[in-house]
Parts: structure tokens; sequence; C-alpha cells
């Protein structure tokens, strides 16, 4: 149990998925927060901490990370989304918002896909869009065989590269660090690379879609994980969404720099109330013309 969350265990024909959800729910906001890749639940902490008696919190360890293991390691984008999908409805977490930490940005914004309405805000830490036209073919091609390279390099030195290479900050470090110690070479080189196929499998089909809610990209000024720098700037550019800079921070600002990054989702929830108030005061149809003004039902 972390805090006033309490474990869940949702069992699916390929293994068991936990995550933790708050025990006292609250006429607050649903957040959803999704850890990236070799990530789990711990990853937001600092997040859940904050949030705390403040909104309904759930955080899941994804199939294959974590406490959600064993699990065959034959998902995809889909059942990723499947699986998200049926745990939000049991716990009844309507109108989540969803805040996604670099794979877990790329799962959110297919559950929005797949899911159209129904998510209230978004928040993209470190990620990138789903959306075939911002990769090149190398970098697809690139992340489809990974496999090779993360197995040729010795287990001490992907842990310092995996740690430092994800952070700036000596507790950041330490989180990734003790993140990544929970498994053996061999199972962490196995998720790695089966997690980049899958993304890159997932960004082939999709042409990515309007997000039709309060939204914000978040990217660690000093984030050094891939391209992440310039699809998001590119990705601001062409949609418009606001584009924050944590300075100083690396590719898991949230670890980085909790602070600011909480009271960027703090901002965005209070976006995501105006907004949903606005949707209910809205009319939802037009029956007649009354004296030269609409009545509606």
């Amino acid at each position: 149990m972390m805090g006033n969350l309490i474990e869940r265990v949702f069992e699916t024909p390929a293994g068991e998925i936990h995550c933790w959800v708050s025990s006292r729910r609250i006429d607050g906001p649903n957040i959803v927060f999704l850890p990236g890749l070799t990530a789990d639940h711990r990853l937001f902490d600092e997040q859940v901490r904050y949030f705390e008696g403040k909104a309904n919190c759930l955080v899941w360890d994804p199939p294959s990370h974590g406490a959600s293991r064993p699990f065959e390691l034959t998902w995809s984008m889909d059942d990723l989304v499947d699986w998200l999908s049926a745990i939000i409805e049991a716990e009844a977490f309507a109108r989540p918002v969803l805040v996604g930490q670099s794979m877990g940005g790329y799962v959110a914004q297919s559950y929005m896909e797949r899911n159209p309405g129904v998510a209230s805000g978004f928040i993209s830490i470190d990620s990138a869009p789903l959306n075939r036209s911002y990769f090149a073919n190398w970098e697809l091609a690139f992340l489809k065989h990974t496999h090779a390279m993360y197995s040729s390099i010795p287990w001490s030195l992907l842990l310092k590269w995996g740690s430092n290479g994800c952070s700036t900050t000596e507790h950041g470090r330490a989180l990734m660090r003790e993140m990544m110690e929970g498994y053996q070479k061999a199972e962490y080189v196995d998720l790695a690379a089966h997690g980049y196929y899958v993304l890159a499998t997932a960004v082939e089909k999709s042409q990515g879609s309007e997000i039709a809610c309060p939204a914000v990209l978040i990217c660690g000024a000093k984030d050094g994980a891939g391209s992440s720098k310039r699809y998001n700037k590119a990705w601001a550019q062409k949609t418009k969404l606001p584009l924050i800079w944590i300075e100083g921070a690396g590719h898991n600002s949230n670890t980085d720099a909790p602070d600011q990054v909480n009271l960027i989702i703090d901002d965005l929830l209070r976006k995501v109330e105006s907004h949903e108030c606005g949707l209910q005061r809205a009319p939802r149809c037009c029956l007649l013309m009354e004296g030269g003004r609409p009545s509606f039902f």
C-alpha cells in the first residue's frame, strides 16, 4: 500500500496486472498515472503523495513491469489499452485525467484514440505524439531491432546508463536504478526490446487524432532520450498544445522536478473542472423555437 492507496489485482489470460487506487474516494477528479517503459508505479510517488486528498488516484505497474510479473511478453498496444480500459471501468474512474510518462504517454494517446470523449484531460511527460507523420523510417526500423544492442551491453553499464540517462538528479537516478534492479538483465532486455517494438508498430498504424480535452505537454530541457525534445517541439507547433519545458530536468521530469510538475498537473485540473462545467451547462439538443429563442432538453 502506498499512502492511502490500496493494491488491486486484475486478472488477464496473460498474467496479473497490479495497480494501486485511492482507498477513500472523494468528490474530485480521477487521475490515472501511466509509467514509462521498464518503470513502475514508484515513478509517480511524488505525484500520488501530492494529490492524495485532492483527487482520486490510480497508478499501475504495466504488464511485465514491477509487480505485474510474471506476464507473457506477447502484449500489443491494443492489449494494453483493452486492459487499462477494463481497469478504469472496474474502478469507476469516470472521465479520467491521463498522466503518461514516455511510453505511458503513448498508451494514454492510444486509449483516447480508442475511447474518444472519455478522458477529461491529458498530460504528456517526456513522451511524443502517437502519429506516423512525426517519425522517420529509420527511427521506426531502429525501434524494432534493439534487442541485440541491449544484449551486448554489460548489465552494470545498462544500470548506469539507464538511470543517468533518464534523470539529472540524485533522487531521480536512484529511483530509476532501483526500478531497473528489480529485473534480471535478460528480463530487462527482453522487456525493453519488446516495448520498443510495440511502440514502433503502434506508431505505424496510427495517423493520430485530435486531443479533444484540455492537455499540456511537458518535456525536460535536458531530456536526452532519443528525439524527445524534437518530437515535442514539432507536436506543440502542429497542434498548438501548450509545451512546458522543465529546466534542468531529464527524461523523467516528474522525478527530477516533482514540485513544478505537480503544479502543472494542478493547473490542468482546474482547466478540466472549468471545461467539464461548461460541458454540463451546454444544451445537448434543440427541440423547438419559442418566441424566437431555442428550447433545449
